[in-house]
């Protein structure tokens, strides 16, 4: 019997990670941060996207399409 493999998304992305999810530089993802594209927060004083508001963000992308 195959097993099932469960991965429990974090709670919150830093930029460095969205932009490694999102396959950008920091910098870009800091700008689409500026512009209010990508929906943020603040945790200990660090920007944080919460999985929700990024899995939106990848979405409305493909709304188009």
């Amino acid at each position: 019997m195959a097993e099932t493999v469960t991965t429990e998304r974090p709670r919150f992305y830093f930029v460095d990670e969205v932009a490694t999810i999102l396959r950008r530089s920091e910098h870009s993802v800091r700008w689409l941060i500026a512009t209010k594209q990508l929906k943020v927060g603040k945790v200990g004083g660090r920007v944080c996207i919460r999985p929700d508001d990024l899995d939106a963000f990848i979405d409305a992308g493909f709304a188009d399409a």
